[in-house]
């Protein structure tokens, strides 16, 4: 056994371990991260005011406040539904600007201009002026990865031409900020020959937007995303890089992010057109069933640690039971610690493993509602459950269930970590023999 675990080890530290760490600091991939992260607190506003738009009530409810909250929904539903519209709707148009804006300041080149001229090619391909107005169709979740692939190709488009020197030359004696806007006129002009007649080409030969022709490619990995496998699969590779000492939540989150956000997009268009919604696997479901407490789900952990013998493992659970509440497990994860702790392997991959399994069935079977807003990771779990799923309590009990759960995969190897401390402390606390 142990030279099985030797190996293993040897495999996350040597071989997944440095792949990691190149990807996560690969500037590409750290500004598509940054991007979502800066879109963020758009898209929950967004998502708290859909709620607001769907009371958690029947519409045969005889509370006289159920029918009043119904009432005015169905009264102003253009005015309530607007802040919605203008974060979560078009929520492309933020991701576009915010990647472009991230990858630019890496290059260190102007991320506003960058963010500029990324949100016209977005347009461009995905928002053409039909009628004197622009569709928003492929603003929302539909153009999240036309948003991501077109903020690449300007960013990098711009810094091609000035790392070439090819643009405008002023000279000194003109104001900075009138120079930076001439140094965006040819990018401006190689979209325009570039994206556009590719834009048209799509339109005329498919009938499709630019957005929904890299849609349909996508819609067989979205699809696949959404499958029990596929969450099995991110949930053990975020897990065997938190083990190895590496951020696996950051890695993996970042790059589900975008698969998150359009299964959010296709249910939250699901729900505003009344029909079955039908994505699971979007960011609460992974925050507040998958990892509750944080990665590893160490919520029962640190219930465990708090009735220790162990005072290393007491003062441990002191330390980290009020950030385990609002899902942040660092003190934990690094104190205990369970980095590189054959003792608290198992359990830290299969805790998360099990309660996916127990949350995607509960989903599917609709015995808790799907997620249909997003709240803040740092949410505590059973209230962020709740607010993700339209205020449906079940998912409290649901996260209850899984405390229980893993808290109970947890124990059989706390009481050996705990057995071994307390044999290295003990003699510790034996009294010094008198001399005399």
């Amino acid at each position: 056994m142990s030279t099985i675990s030797e190996s293993l080890f040897g495999v996350i530290e040597n071989r997944i371990s440095p792949i990691a760490a190149r990807l996560s600091s690969q500037r590409h991939v750290v500004a598509i991260k940054d991007g979502f992260i800066s879109s963020m607190p758009f898209l929950i506003v967004g998502s708290f005011m859909l709620l607001f738009a769907h009371p958690p009530f029947s519409a045969t409810s005889d509370w006289a406040f159920a029918q009043w909250w119904l009432g005015m929904v169905e009264r102003h539903t253009d005015q309530i539904m607007m802040p919605y519209n203008m974060t979560m709707g078009i929520m492309a148009v933020y991701i576009a600007a915010a990647i472009a804006y991230n990858l630019a300041q890496s290059y260190k080149m102007n991320g506003f201009m960058a963010a500029m001229l990324s949100l016209m090619a977005f347009l461009v391909v995905a928002s053409p002026q039909n009628n004197g107005a622009l569709p928003v169709g492929s603003l929302g979740g539909e153009g999240i990865f036309t948003a991501i692939l077109v903020s690449l190709y300007a960013t990098e488009l711009m810094h091609f031409l000035q790392k070439h020197n090819i643009g405008f030359k002023l000279p000194e004696q003109v104001p900075p900020k009138i120079r930076q806007s001439f140094d965006l006129l040819i990018p401006i002009l190689a979209i325009f020959i570039t994206l556009f007649p590719l834009s048209l080409f799509i339109q005329h030969q498919f009938g499709l937007l630019l957005p929904q022709a890299i849609m349909s490619i996508f819609a067989p990995i979205i699809s696949a995303s959404d499958s029990l496998p596929a969450i099995l699969i991110a949930v053990l590779l975020c897990h065997l890089l938190w083990f190895a000492g590496i951020h696996g939540a950051v890695i993996v989150g970042g790059i589900l992010q975008a698969f998150w956000l359009t299964n959010l997009g296709i249910n939250q268009q699901e729900l505003n057109a009344g029909q079955p919604i039908t994505q699971i696997f979007i960011e609460p479901f992974w925050q507040f069933f998958i990892v509750v407490g944080g990665s590893g789900s160490t919520m029962g952990l640190v219930f465990l640690y708090l009735r220790s013998r162990s005072a290393h493992l007491r003062s441990i659970g002191k330390l980290g039971l009020v950030p385990s509440m609002f899902n942040i497990n660092e003190p934990v994860i690094f104190g205990s610690p369970v980095v590189m702790n054959p003792l608290l392997f198992i359990p830290f991959i299969t805790a998360p493993l099990v309660n996916a399994v127990i949350a995607y069935t509960a989903t599917r079977t609709n015995l808790v509602n799907h997620v249909i807003s997003l709240a803040p990771w740092t949410t505590p779990g059973p209230i962020g459950a709740a607010w993700s799923t339209g205020w449906d309590f079940r998912a409290i009990i649901l996260v209850g269930v899984l405390l229980c759960v893993s808290t109970l995969i947890y124990y059989p190897f706390f009481k050996m970590y705990e057995k071994q401390l307390l044999e290295q402390e003990e003699p510790n606390l034996q009294p010094a023999e008198n001399p005399l």
